[in-house]
């Protein structure tokens, strides 16, 4: 016998239904409150983006859906209880008592309302596209509030470890400005004085030859740390064995390097430190010290002209290892965080399609 039949939204089990959001709804409209905060209030207005303001008395309450209907932020959705405002440029989907509520909402979180967005000028959602919206749906409630449990619990977990990562780049900013403060045993130098300049030309690609896999890493002044790759071995720069700093010019980028690169597209520099001065120390001086924004213009003028304060090299050695120890938990902690996502997507597409049952009081 056949477990699963096909649907408009593909393959469900047998004892699912497909049916359209409107079927499972009590209401899909706009909100209709005024956006203007008033003082002394206490009931939070929603908006497209959150919390917009507040207001002297509510206009809506209970358990609803929020799906941001107009403008940049179309198709973000949101979840509300007990009593509120909404505007107008938010839609409210108000849900059946049979259906769980938190099934519906991941499983549109998981349909990317995007895709449903039209207009160049103006992006928009209607509720008409919302209500003809299809829903795979359990058979009981049961079934539902299991998979929406499963996955709140995942939702929980990374919202866990989101706060722990935010802690632990508080910990670290704080601990950049008190470990680099400079005391009377420091001396100030000038930039040539710790830096070597490489002119890294001859190593430069263009953009239009980055590769998605290859030999050699590619190193740019963008925000990620390895932007393409290479086979070309010409193009592959030595790192020295302490590392090197790469400084984007246009963007004020900073990277602490230690392996062999090929380098970017315009505007990435290449500092290494002279002998007796720690790179990673000298690094992270660079972060303390944030280059002036000056919109996309050079920026490598206020490098020559500011003054390095360093203390002795078992200081700089001891003050790098502590901060360096910090970047290596943040950056584990990132990975993790990212693996739970992909593994949280991979829970959604397996439960809210019926390919995994978390409850196995059903017929086949």
């Amino acid at each position: 016998m056949n477990k699963y039949k096909n649907t408009e939204i593909g393959r469900i089990p047998n004892d699912w239904e497909a049916l359209k959001l409107a079927d499972i709804s009590v209401s899909i409209n706009s909100g209709k409150s005024k956006t203007k905060s008033e003082f002394g209030s206490k009931y939070p207005i929603y908006g497209s983006t959150g919390i917009i303001g507040f207001s002297l008395k509510p206009d809506y309450k209970g358990e609803k859906i929020l799906v941001a209907r107009v403008g940049a932020n179309a198709g973000t959705i949101n979840i509300v209880d007990n009593e509120y405002c909404v505007s107008d440029n938010t839609l409210m989907i108000q849900l059946n008592s049979k259906i769980d509520f938190k099934f519906i909402y991941f499983f549109l979180k998981h349909s990317n309302l995007n895709k449903l967005i039209f207009g160049s000028g103006q992006p928009l959602i209607t509720g008409t596209q919302l209500k003809n919206l299809t829903i795979p749906l359990p058979p009981t409630r049961a079934e539902q509030t299991a998979i929406a449990t499963a996955l709140n619990d995942a939702d929980s977990l990374i919202q866990k470890l989101e706060l722990l990562l935010t802690k632990k780049k508080n910990i670290k900013t704080a601990a950049l400005q008190q470990l680099l403060k400079p005391n009377e045993n420091w001396e100030t130098k000038k930039f040539d004085e710790v830096f070597i300049k490489i002119n890294g030309k001859v190593f430069q690609l263009q953009t239009k030859e980055y590769l998605q896999s290859g030999n050699f890493p590619i190193i740019d002044q963008g925000q990620e740390k390895i932007v393409g790759y290479t086979d070309n071995l010409h193009k592959l720069f030595k790192c020295p064995k302490n590392g090197i700093i790469v400084f984007g010019d246009h963007t004020r980028i900073l990277k602490f390097i230690d392996f062999d690169f090929a380098i970017g597209a315009d505007g990435t520099q290449l500092l290494e430190v002279k002998e007796k001065y720690s790179t990673k120390f000298l690094f992270y001086f660079l972060l303390k010290n944030e280059v002036p924004n000056t919109g996309y213009n050079r920026h490598f003028k206020f490098l020559l002209e500011m003054g390095y304060n360093i203390p002795n090299l078992a200081q700089q050695t001891r003050i790098a290892q502590i901060l360096s120890d910090m970047d290596a938990e943040i950056e584990a902690l990132e990975k993790k965080i990212a693996k739970y996502k992909n593994l949280k997507q991979g829970m959604m597409q397996e439960l809210l399609t019926g390919k995994v049952r978390l409850v196995q009081n059903y017929k086949l």
